[in-house]
Formats: structure tokens, C-alpha cells, sequence
């Protein structure tokens, strides 16, 4: 990153806050990226204070990129309230990011103040801890510390608490960086931002008949095309609605990150839709492949000026058939069954949808009524019929937890009226169990060593 830090970011100073209470701290990933031996005071220091962890980055940077908002571009964005406090690598060599939110104004606010609310910190820590048991390639919520500030919110009762909240993150490099770099004619800045995707987050080459196979950008186009085909497919089988799909939201990495007004599906309803401002359904839960599809088509914008159009659109046509087969991996995984095959598991598919719209049963009990394959009727049960059970795949409780909105807003309730926190904990614990029930989710696509 640093490498880069003169054209992609700016170094900024954190905000000082009134005062720092610790909230949460992710130990489990703590420990993967050999961070758990902090104690509460220093954890608090590095991340409610923000003083530099030894051998990472010397200061905060705030990235610099532009964006699609709703479909309409924007070159006034970048890192508004948060910034990118420091690199580490995990126990496999992975480099990963610390990322804040709520951290106080950077040159990109604009008019905003830079801080979070502790509400929507929690609500951020919920997202990522369900998304994660549900097999999605997610960010993971790292710290929450309360900061003592009293903020004004439209969509809140105000005023409301305050928190600074640090993610952990693959990176945080967005198709939006790379539309920046192409709308200011930065030709050779992009060449080094497509070397380095490619150095930091490493993946398959494209198949053998792919025009251009061996040209960076384009081998980078495929990459980002199959992680997030495979990012839209989890997300429709977790019932998931991220809500705000602007290409500054995209991270090339394939990891789903950045949450505002996110919603669980209370029934399947390709129309829900989960911000209140997205007034014409573009980003409802049945269109969020489509989204993706249409911000992967921005960046394939973004790279032609590196490289020439047919290979790029080669690589765009391959998104639907690669989200279609990333549904149906990931439909049987929740389902705890062994593929029948292409045909068959899409019938399955198809089946499971039509139960769900006439019963306005939940995905989630959906998935776990009919977990192995069970107690499916009429064409569900035809469709399920000689399919047997993953080796590793184990039951889930009888009532699994559910992030729908009614429950998120009973634990925060408790928090907000009382300051009680267990309810909150208690959440959390059931949805680590239902993850380790689960069993283990099929690897994110479109990562890994390069492959011939």
C-alpha cells in the first residue's frame, strides 16, 4: 500500500474522542492475525486512539476513489469517515487490512462529521457475524469502542451514541478506485493498481480460450467477475440485502464489506428492498446480481484504458453462468447435500424458490426444515428425491437465529434502554454455533494461487 500511498490515499489524523470504552473485541480473529495477546488497555489505545501497531503502517491513510451512486457518478467520494490504519498477514501469508469507520473527518467528508453511531456499529457486527456463518465472504467486524460523543441522525432518534468501529478486510481497493484513475487519464497509475490486485489478491487465470489470457487487466477482469458472481450468489442464499451497491461499495477482492441499511428477507420476495431512499427498488434483493453485473461492466469501462475491449467483454459475458453455478454450490451446502449435478441441483433450486413464495416461509426456515432433505411435500419433495447428506454437514438448532429486522431492533433496545450488552453476546454465540453446524463453506471463488 504504501508503494501506492502518494497517488491512491492521504495520510490523515484520527479523531480525539471524549472517551473510549471498549465494546467489542473479535478475539477469534485476533488470534489469526497474532493480535489476541493485547490487552484490553492496549487494544483500546490502538484502536480507540489509533496509536500505530509496531512494523505496519507509520500513519492513517484515507483512500481516494470515485463512484456510481445509484447509477449516477460521482467524483466528490473517497474515504469520508474511516481510513486504513494498518497491514498484517495472517497464519497462511495473507495480507490483511485494519479499516475504520467512524474515525473522525478526512479531505473527503465533505460536510459530514466522520463518526459512527453505536447503533450502527452494532448493527455492522451482527451483519458480519451472520454473513460469516452463512458461508459469505465477508469483512469481519474487529473492534467497537464507544466514544462518548452525542450525534444527530435523520434516520435515528437523536441524539445517539457514538463509536469508532475497525474492520478487518482483504483490502479495500474498489472498482471506484480504479473509475478514478480512468476518468483522470492516470494510464500509468493504473497499470501499477492492476499489478498490485493482482500481487496482493492472487486467483486463477482466465479459461484457456479467454482472448488476452495473459494481459494483466484482463486476467484482473476475470478475477473480479467470478469472485463477485460468486459474492451475489451468497448473498441470495444467505437472504441477504446489502442495500447500497454503489461501485465505491465494490471491493475487487470479492469480499462483501462496507454495511448501511442492510435487511434480512422475513419471506423470499425478490422485490424487498432494504434503504429507505432506494425509491425504485434498483438495488432489491432480486436485483443485486444485476447490480453486480452492471458495476463488473464499470470496471471493464475503467480498464480499457489498458486494455482492448473484446477480452473485457469476453470476461462479462462469463458472470451469469458463473452466478448461476455459484447458487446452486452454495443452495446445496445450506441445505447440508451432495450435488446431483448441474440439471438436477437447478431443478432443486428452482423448486426450493416456488415452496418458499407459496408458504412465505423464511430462507431461514427454510434451509433448516429441509436441512438433509427433510420434510419436503409435493414438487420440493420430487426435487429433493435421492440426494444424500455432506459427509461433514451436521443439524442446525430447531429455532437458529434470525437477523430480521424486528430482532435487531430488540437487541439494540436493550441496549439503548437499558445498557445491557448479554442479549447482544447471547446473539452472537448462537450465530458461531450455527456456523460450526453448518460446516465448512465452500471456498470464495476466484481466489488463490494462479492456476494454468
Amino acid at each position: 500500500m504504501l508503494d501506492l500511498a502518494g497517488w491512491i490515499a492521504d495520510p490523515v489524523v484520527p479523531a480525539d474522542f471524549p472517551r473510549t470504552e471498549l465494546r467489542w473485541r473479535n478475539d477469534r480473529w485476533a488470534a489469526a492475525v497474532g493480535l489476541a495477546g493485547l490487552s484490553d488497555e492496549a487494544w483500546v489505545r490502538h484502536f480507540g486512539r489509533f496509536d500505530p501497531l509496531p512494523h505496519t503502517l507509520p500513519h492513517p491513510l484515507a483512500l481516494r476513489y470515485h463512484g456510481h451512486q445509484f447509477r449516477v457518478y460521482n467524483p466528490d467520494i473517497g474515504d469520508g469517515r474511516g481510513f486504513t490504519f494498518a497491514q498484517l498477514r495472517d497464519a497462511d501469508g495473507r495480507l490483511l487490512e485494519l479499516g475504520t469507520k467512524g474515525s473522525g473527518q478526512t479531505p473527503y467528508s465533505r460536510t459530514a462529521d466522520g463518526r459512527l453511531t453505536l447503533k450502527g456499529a452494532v448493527r455492522e457486527l451482527l451483519a458480519t457475524e451472520m454473513l460469516e456463518a452463512l458461508g459469505v465472504d465477508t469483512s469481519k467486524t474487529f473492534s467497537i469502542v464507544e466514544t462518548g460523543e452525542q450525534l444527530w441522525r435523520g434516520d435515528e432518534p437523536s441524539p445517539t451514541r457514538s463509536a469508532v468501529l475497525v474492520r478487518l478486510s482483504r483490502g479495500h481497493v474498489r472498482i471506484g478506485t480504479f473509475q478514478r484513475l480512468a476518468v483522470l487519464e492516470q494510464r500509468e497509475h493504473m497499470a501499477e493498481l492492476v499489478e498490485y490486485s493482482l500481487r496482493i489478491f492472487p486467483g486463477p487465470l482466465p479459461p484457456a480460450d479467454a482472448p488476452g489470457r495473459d494481459e494483466p487487466a484482463v486476467i484482473l477482469l476475470h478475477q473480479v467477475i467470478e469472485r463477485l458472481a460468486d459474492l451475489a450468489a451468497s448473498w441470495m442464499v444467505a437472504g441477504f440485502v446489502h442495500g447500497v451497491l454503489n461501485t465505491d461499495n465494490m471491493n475487487i477482492s470479492g469480499e462483501s464489506f462496507d454495511y448501511g441499511p442492510w435487511r434480512w428477507l422475513p419471506r423470499w420476495d425478490p422485490g424487498f428492498t432494504a434503504a429507505y431512499f432506494d425509491q425504485s427498488g434498483l438495488y432489491a434483493f432480486g436485483r443485486q446480481p444485476e447490480a453486480l453485473y452492471w458495476n463488473c461492466g464499470q470496471l471493464a469501462i475503467a480498464l480499457r484504458m489498458v486494455a482492448e475491449a473484446e477480452p473485457l467483454r469476453f470476461a462479462l459475458e462469463r458472470f451469469g453462468p458463473l452466478y448461476m453455478a455459484s447458487v446452486r454450490r452454495r443452495w446445496l451446502w445450506r441445505l447440508g447435500l451432495e450435488s446431483r449435478g448441474e440439471e438436477r441441483d437447478g431443478a432443486l433450486v428452482a423448486a426450493s424458490e416456488a415452496a418458499m413464495r407459496e408458504t412465505g416461509m423464511s430462507p431461514d426456515a427454510f434451509f433448516r426444515q429441509h436441512r438433509f432433505g427433510q420434510a419436503a411435500d409435493g414438487d420440493l419433495a420430487e426435487a429433493m428425491s435421492g440426494y444424500e447428506p455432506a459427509a461433514e454437514a451436521l443439524s442446525v438448532d430447531d429455532v437458529p437465529p434470525s437477523l430480521v429486522i424486528e430482532e435487531v431492533e430488540r437487541l439494540w433496545s436493550s441496549i439503548a434502554d437499558r445498557d445491557d450488552w448479554q442479549p447482544l453476546f447471547d446473539t452472537i454465540g448462537r450465530i458461531r454455533n450455527l456456523g460450526v453446524r453448518l460446516g465448512p463453506a465452500p471456498p470464495p471463488a476466484g481466489s488463490g494461487p494462479y492456476q494454468d
